[in-house]
């Protein structure tokens, strides 16, 4: 499929005049638009949000090809169709690269960038085997509801809350039962845990989980080569799904980075 395929949205557009940027929210792996709701909702009142399946999640388009440079360029045509002349990227995760990507590509566009949980770096192979072991395994299984699909996730996942967030996705009547594109996701795997240097010049938030290990502080060089206005934030007690244990906190950081 081309890139011209727009990917499936949200448009929540403050109905007076506003010269706010619009906040434009991009999930992680595996996920959907619905991962960072809670986090959107808390902005709504003051500015215009756009929350986005990326490529081979929700229910955006399915393809073969999966890389940094296509999901960004798919999301700079998704704002180009909406016509949207300044925008402030908000991704976790596998997001906070597609927004790295797009806010380097076109720097005129995105005012500010706020990174959850992820360095721009190559993490080769970062423990995502289980993971893909207990999907495939539900898709041969063929269940016909989540409570059918848990104890086969279980058997590979032993975190209850990777269970839970993998079965929000679970559709008995997807081709591979979830509607996320597994096989894709599986091929492109190395390319999602990759990463080439990109180059980006406005303020840039980092927001860390205190008990993750996707940003290390042997990444500060790498990171501020790259984003030489990037500031961080720790927040601790809280792992990779930073967004979703301590909510409250992210949306003050955001809060205080965007003032």
């Amino acid at each position: 499929m081309s890139h011209r395929n727009l990917l499936n949205f949200q448009f929540h557009q403050l109905k007076q005049d506003s010269s706010r940027p619009v906040l434009v929210f991009l999930h992680g792996l595996f996920g959907d638009m619905n991962n960072l709701g809670v986090i959107a909702r808390a902005f709504a009142e003051d500015y215009s949000i756009l929350r986005i399946d990326l490529r081979n999640h929700g229910q955006s388009f399915h393809c073969d090809e999966m890389n940094y440079a296509l999901m960004a360029q798919d999301v700079l045509d998704l704002l180009d169709h909406l016509q949207l002349r300044k925008v402030i990227l908000i991704g976790h995760s596998m997001g906070g690269k597609t927004a790295m990507c797009a806010a380097a590509l076109r720097p005129e566009l995105v005012e500010k960038l706020v990174v959850i949980d992820i360095a721009p770096v190559n993490y080769g192979n970062h423990g995502h085997d289980s993971v893909f072991a207990g999907l495939f395994a539900v898709k041969h299984a063929a269940p016909q509801t989540r409570q059918q699909a848990k104890p086969i996730l279980a058997a590979h996942i032993s975190q209850e809350s990777v269970q839970q967030f993998m079965l929000k996705s679970f559709d008995q009547h997807a081709a591979e039962y979830f509607r996320f594109n597994l096989t894709a996701l599986y091929r492109n795997y190395v390319h999602l845990m990759d990463w080439q240097n990109v180059y980006f010049p406005h303020p840039t938030l980092f927001i860390k989980g205190g008990d993750s290990d996707y940003i290390l502080p042997a990444y500060t060089q790498t990171v501020l080569a790259q984003f030489p206005r990037a500031e961080s934030f720790t927040i601790n007690g809280s792992g990779h799904w930073v967004h979703a244990e301590k909510p409250e906190f992210v949306v003050r950081a955001i809060k205080r980075f965007l003032s």
